[in-house]
């Protein structure tokens, strides 16, 4: 700034000085009346005025431009450093316009890179699953080749047998070649053996469904023995006390249910163990751990058959009933979902009735033993139901079957098929038919259009 001010001194004291000598001039050249380029004396010191001014204004601007370079920047470059500065105000906006674009990009990058972090995480844990389930895949495939081993010996071992079993072969087939002659006569044996093996299968499969029987039987009389030992039996061991079907959608509800038939189960045990007591006692005890699990498995709006079992044997006039002690007679449930075990048309159990057996007590006992064998065999598939309705408790069309398959006097195969759809719940409900070469020649309900006849893998029944 101090330069500044020593040049405007510099520039008012050179005019100054320039202005004076530019006045003495002229007075002296007026003074002398000269003239110059033809000119009249008062002219040429105007003209010598203005050359003095003009050498006043040259002096002034010679100094500005030689003292202050940024002055001769503006006179000479002004227009120039306009354009650039105008240039540079857009390119600033440019700039600041890229600068709001790298910013969101960067604000974005950084989203996408905590994505990818979370994905980078994700992975990290769908590695350690895989790895560990290449682990797990390493120890399978290690028990599968250890295993590929045994199999290797055992197919060894059949190899070694092949070979043998076929020297053996080739040996039969000379021998076979050696008896020609007596072929008929064997064939004749092998057929009545066939057929003696085929009787004696038959009364195999008849004693062992009558072992069924009987096993059944002697459990019962060992019950009636038990409860002639200790008393009068009440109440027997798995013996239901109390069932219900539910379909509960809320924990509350499957609460008052089970409590429900928890009283039910009680009553009904009370009134076995010390009829004429009052229905207020409570005799049976189960855990609260059960009943929690029983109320846990109601509450998800499916279907289910809960049984109230005795757990043992209790005779009537229990003593700690009797005496009011603490509740004694212990109880377990049994919770299954009600579905469909058997579809209609769905055979059930079936036997073959030789023609030799036609008769009234034959005929009957293979009846009873159909009954018992589908009963059996229901009671294995998980229906808790009672005992066989056949053809809706419809005893004539029962009687009428009989009769149609005693007049028959052929060997046919009687089976016993689910009329409707049978549940866990119960009950069986079956119709009987009569085939004969795979054709249903009798039954005790026409057959639907929409019941065709299905069967599950079943071994028949004697």
């Amino acid at each position: 700034m101090i330069s500044g001010y020593v040049l405007i001194a510099a520039v008012l004291l050179l005019s100054g000085v320039i202005a004076t000598v530019g006045d003495r001039i002229g007075m002296r050249i007026g003074k002398a009346r000269l003239s110059l380029f033809n000119l009249r004396p008062r002219q040429t010191a105007t003209l010598v005025s203005i050359l003095t001014g003009g050498v006043i204004s040259a002096s002034t601007l010679a100094l500005l431009f030689g003292v202050s370079s940024q002055l001769r920047t503006g006179v000479f470059e002004l227009q120039e450093i306009q354009e650039a500065l105008q240039q540079a105000e857009q390119d600033l906006s440019q700039a600041r316009d890229a600068r709001e674009t790298v910013e969101a990009e960067l604000e974005e990058s950084i989203e996408q890179r905590s994505e990818a972090r979370q994905q980078l995480q994700q992975i990290n844990q769908s590695l350690e699953t895989a790895l560990a389930q290449r682990q797990q895949a390493r120890q399978q495939l290690q028990r599968t080749r250890q295993q590929l081993e045994a199999v290797s010996q055992q197919a060894q071992t059949l190899r070694r047998e092949i070979v043998q079993l076929r020297q053996e072969r080739q040996s039969l087939l000379s021998e076979r070649n050696a008896a020609v002659a007596e072929r008929d006569a064997a064939v004749s044996e092998r057929r009545a053996a066939e057929a003696d093996i085929a009787r004696l299968e038959a009364r195999l499969e008849e004693l062992e469904a009558q072992r069924a029987f009987l096993d059944r039987e002697v459990e019962q009389l060992e019950r009636q023995y038990q409860g002639l030992f200790r008393g009068n039996i009440a109440l027997a061991r798995n013996e239901e006390l109390a069932s219900a079907v539910f379909r509960l959608d809320s924990t509350p509800q499957a609460t008052q249910a089970v409590n429900q038939l928890l009283f039910q189960a009680n009553r009904v045990a009370l009134q076995r163990i010390a009829p004429g007591s009052g229905p207020d006692r409570q005799v049976i005890l189960i855990s609260s751990r059960e009943v929690e699990q029983i109320i846990d498995r109601l509450d998800d709006g499916e279907e289910y058959l809960v049984r109230i079992l005795s757990a043992a044997n209790y005779v009537t006039g229990e003593p700690c009933v009797i005496q009011g002690e603490e509740p004694c007679i212990q109880v377990f449930s049994d919770v299954t979902r009600n579905r469909i075990i058997y579809q209609p048309g769905e055979r059930l159990a079936s036997t073959v009735v030789e023609a030799s057996e036609l008769t009234n007590q034959r005929l009957l006992e293979r009846f009873n033993l159909l009954l018992a064998a589908a009963q059996f065999r229901a009671r294995q598939d998980g229906v808790v139901g009672d005992q066989p309705r056949v053809a809706d408790n419809r005893t004539e069309a029962v009687v009428r079957f009989l009769t149609n398959v005693q007049q028959l006097g052929d060997t046919v195969e009687l089976r016993a098929i689910a009329s409707e759809p049978i549940y866990t719940v119960g009950p069986i409900h079956i119709e009987l038919q009569a085939i004969r070469d795979g054709d249903i020649i009798l039954q005790t309900r026409p057959p639907t259009p929409d019941t065709p006849e299905t069967s599950r893998p079943e071994p028949d029944t004697p």
